[in-house]
């Protein structure tokens, strides 16, 4: 099997795989006389394949059961004069979950400007209830742990929270991830709020060119408002 430059990534995708079933065809027409275990044959090369593959495209492995503790990007942002902050737990290097609410001491967290990574621990207490801690290490060394995160935040944002990184959890790409939550159909304002923040932080994660077009299409949908209203002044004059 010989590549070309000038051949496309279907072509040279086709051209692998006539190849491969040419050399298969060989492999039973010279042993189909042996009592061969095929499987011991087409099972690790389609392990091998799918883990090549995985590597090729960068997709990250499902991980059902949540590891005790996870690296965690500290998000920033402001949302309608609001400070906002988003702990995104990573698995690999891929978000894995993610929680958010507003940089607030008493409804929300407060943490110093200087954090921006640490980690989500998970702790199951002797009840059986689960509890999520946040740790990170201050200027001097020291690690500091803010426990009950779901108690920080407010009950709707953690609820919709544990629904997205569900969604994450089971890695579905995160341009697609960011398209859902946009669509969901949400009545409160200050939900609405959060949802645009959950939009925001996940943004740091898509690729280069994916989040020129995210920036692109939100430049649309912001001059289609400003449309909306000049428009709607207009008829009211």
């Amino acid at each position: 099997m010989e590549y070309t430059e000038n051949m496309t990534f279907e072509e040279a995708s086709h051209a692998l795989m006539k190849d491969l079933k040419t050399r298969l065809a060989e492999l039973h027409g010279h042993f189909d006389a042996q009592n061969v275990d095929w499987h011991k044959l087409h099972l690790p090369l389609a392990k091998l394949v799918s883990e090549e593959t995985q590597k090729s495209i960068g997709s990250p492995e499902v991980v059902e059961v949540r590891p005790k503790e996870l690296e965690c990007d500290v998000v920033r942002y402001q949302n309608n004069k609001e400070r906002w902050v988003a702990l995104v737990g990573l698995l690999n290097g891929h978000p894995y979950e993610i929680f958010t609410g507003l940089q607030d001491e008493d409804e929300g967290i407060m943490l110093p400007k200087s954090v921006t990574k640490g980690k989500i621990i998970k702790t199951v207490l002797p009840e059986g209830q689960k509890r999520y801690d946040f740790q990170f290490v201050n200027k001097r060394g020291y690690k500091i742990t803010v426990e009950g995160l779901s108690e920080k935040f407010n009950p709707e944002y953690w609820n919709y929270a544990k629904l997205i990184s569900g969604v994450l959890r089971y890695r579905m790409p995160i341009k697609h991830v960011i398209k859902l939550v946009s669509q969901l159909q949400l009545t409160s304002e200050s939900i609405n709020t959060w949802k645009v923040g959950v939009e925001r932080a996940l943004k740091n994660y898509l690729k280069d060119d994916e989040k020129v077009k995210y920036d692109e299409s939100l430049a649309k949908l912001d001059n289609d408002v400003k449309g909306e209203a000049s428009k709607e002044i207009g008829e009211g004059v």
